[in-house]
């Protein structure tokens, strides 16, 4: 469990470095990140390569000991590069280049700009790649960000008639699966395809999925590239991507399997305003201390990738200045995130930025310090964090600290992509209702590993699928072998992999399982609840109902009229419609006691998390909460009265 920084020794004075690498050392950092916006300073004109900077700014942090990531820059390609090739920018939906001034000004599929990017990360690897100060890499920065996975430019249009043409094998085939049969929208072959957009009305939904996923391939491929080239220039350092919150635009496991580290930028406050599709008294609810599963949701999901390995990249240190509305985080709370990322298994919580920028796109966005040097409240915090891990390691001995955990949470990059083309209800979202699952298994004081669908999920004891769109026999032939309770939400396996209804109808390769099938489904407006009665709790439910026809299943909650709402089936359990996080825990409740796990009710601003050796309890309440775990000795770290926006640490297993 280590600390790191963000640093751009580009925007500062030289002869200021080596007092900003001296106070990151004695702050506690050990890590700090360069280099990913760099290029213009790196190459200012075609084929001048200026290393000297860059040279002298990585020789300062390694006289420091401090160990450098360094990031490869081609997010942010340079404007001579972008006048002498304009056709490596990405076109909007309305067919505008996406021009230089800002960032990401790119398009994946450019075959120029692939070629470009692969000549500066060779040149780099070739210059650093063995400096003994360079111990781990980044590829690129935030892929997608600012909407820039979908281009449609000329590039991504031919590219996309190859990705369809290897994928299909004959048009005959793609006019079967995409069923253009429908409003006369047949091809004769594979050139007259062109992107999904621009459409009268919505395009075809199968044409739309297929570019989705054709975008998303050409991230990897991009992402692969570099990573080749970095592997061959700098053997045996790791290699890391820093992905993004309630960000889908791409598949990340398929990302994930080029690299050594999955990585993730960490901003709970602005996420909480802006992407975790939360009512507005819950925003206000946690203004200032972000709610308390958005930062674990991700951990557990990019946990889940790279074997296990996992950091964040970039910690909120303070207000941000990218949400609609950006408050700053209540004290103690960049403390709290930090030991919340470590209860998840993090190796390494870094720190967005150093230094607050005085100008430019961010200069709203805080750092450890201000700009005038000054240390700012959450470089107290992670000096503070720094110090009491160095207190932890004299007291255990901080190894194995990954465990796998009773509860697998099944999130699919192309269910969610599934449902934001045909959504049937304006406020349905995968990724929400993966959230609010998990919300509700979190509020229960049980550990969650967030999985893709063909994980291994040997060892838990509890499966959940709370909306696996697309489920294939594969997927259910594991189900339907293992002993794991399970438990499925609406809309699962409700489509094929082309976007279409099954030919048995819904749940189509998990029917045997759950034993029923879905026969209509409706979507309802907000503030419309079906209740739901046959629990021990309340079982309120919202914007999607389903009618359920058993075969099988024995319906444990049914509506007001009679209809089954929840059903069991042997293992497994089906919902026939969307609940809050309040009925989802009453679900688990119930599953969790027949798979032979003890739950805990908690409160809504406390979160308990087992990490190896270690129990780790976070309070974002505004006042003191009393907590520890059964059996625990003496707390390492405060004690079972854990102040307001505070932590506790207890050894609850032997060290390993």
């Amino acid at each position: 469990m280590q600390l790191g920084v963000c640093y751009y020794p580009e925007q500062w004075p030289a002869e200021g470095w080596a007092e900003d690498a001296r106070r990151m050392r004695e702050l506690g950092i050990a890590w700090v990140r360069i280099g990913e916006f760099a290029w213009s300073e790196i190459e200012p004109e075609p084929g001048r390569l200026e290393w000297g900077w860059l040279d002298r700014a990585i020789a300062t942090l390694h006289g420091e000991g401090l160990k450098v990531v360094l990031g490869t820059p081609t997010a942010t390609p340079p404007k001579w590069l972008v006048d002498a090739h304009p056709e490596i920018l990405a076109v909007d939906e309305h067919g505008r280049p996406r021009g230089f001034g800002s960032r990401r000004h790119y398009c994946f599929a450019s075959p120029v700009y692939r070629e470009l990017s692969a000549r500066i990360v060779t040149v780099m690897a070739q210059r650093y790649g063995q400096h003994p100060a360079v111990a781990a890499w980044q590829t690129d920065n935030e892929y997608g960000c600012h909407d820039t996975v979908l281009s449609y430019s000329p590039a991504a249009r031919l590219g996309f008639r190859r990705w369809l043409a290897q994928r299909y094998g004959s048009v005959e085939a793609l006019n079967a699966a995409w069923g253009t049969v429908f409003w006369s929208q047949r091809y004769r072959h594979f050139d007259e395809v062109d992107a999904p957009v621009g459409t009268v009305t919505e395009a075809n939904p199968a044409h739309r999925l297929d570019y989705r996923r054709y975008c998303s391939d050409e991230v990897v491929a991009y992402n692969r590239m570099q990573v080749a080239i970095l592997r061959a220039q700098s053997p045996g350092r790791p290699i890391a991507h820093n992905y993004m919150g309630f960000f889908t635009e791409f598949d990340h496991h398929a990302v994930a399997r080029d690299l050594d580290i999955a990585s993730w930028d960490s901003y709970p406050l602005g996420f909480t305003q802006d992407r975790a599709g939360l009512a507005d008294d819950e925003k206000r609810r946690w203004l200032r201390t972000g709610h308390p599963d958005i930062p674990a949701f991700h951990h557990d999901l990019y946990r889940g990738m790279n074997g296990g390995r996992w950091w964040v990249m970039e910690q909120q240190p303070g207000p941000v200045n990218w949400a609609p509305w950006n408050p700053a985080p209540a004290d103690g709370m960049v403390r709290l995130w930090t030991w919340q990322a470590f209860a998840h298994g993090a190796e390494v919580v870094s720190y967005f930025r150093w230094r607050q920028a005085p100008f430019a796109q961010e200069q709203m966005h805080a750092g450890l310090n201000r700009p005038d040097r000054a240390l700012d409240q959450g470089g107290r915090e992670a000096a503070q964090v720094a110090q009491e891990l160095q207190q932890i390691a004299t007291k255990t001995h901080l190894r194995g600290l990954r465990v796998q955990a009773p509860v697998a949470l099944l999130f699919d990059y192309a269910s969610h992509w599934i449902g934001q083309i045909q959504p049937q209800g304006a406020d349905y979202s995968v990724i929400h209702e993966c959230f609010r699952a998990y919300g509700a298994l979190r509020g229960l004081g049980l550990d969650v590993d967030v999985l893709p669908p063909d994980a291994d999920l040997a060892g838990h004891a509890l499966i959940v699928l709370p909306a696996l769109l697309h489920a294939d026999d594969a997927l259910a032939a594991r189900l339907a072998a293992g002993t794991a309770q399970i438990v499925v939400g609406p809309r699962g396996g409700s489509k094929t992999a082309q976007l279409s209804i099954p030919d048995t109808l819904p749940p189509g390769p998990l029917a045997a399982l759950l034993g029923l099938k879905v026969t209509r489904v409706e979507s309802l407006p907000p503030g419309i609840v079906e209740p739901a009665a046959g629990l021990a709790q309340p079982l309120p439910l919202m914007r999607w109902r389903e009618r359920v026809e058993p075969a099988g299943a024995v319906a444990e909650a049914c509506y007001a009229d009679g209809e089954p709402a929840l059903l069991r089936h042997g293992r497994a359990r089906y919902l026939a419609g969307c609940p809050d996080v309040d009925g989802w825990r009453a679900v688990f409740e119930r599953a969790a006691a027949d798979a032979g796990l003890s739950t805990q009710r908690l409160p809504d601003a406390l979160r308990v998390s087992r990490v190896g050796s270690l129990t780790v309890a976070c309070n974002l309440a505004d006042e003191p909460q009393t907590w520890q775990p059964t059996g625990a000795a003496g707390a390492l770290l405060g004690g079972p009265t854990i102040p307001p926006h505070g932590v506790a640490v207890w050894q609850t297993a032997p060290a390993g």
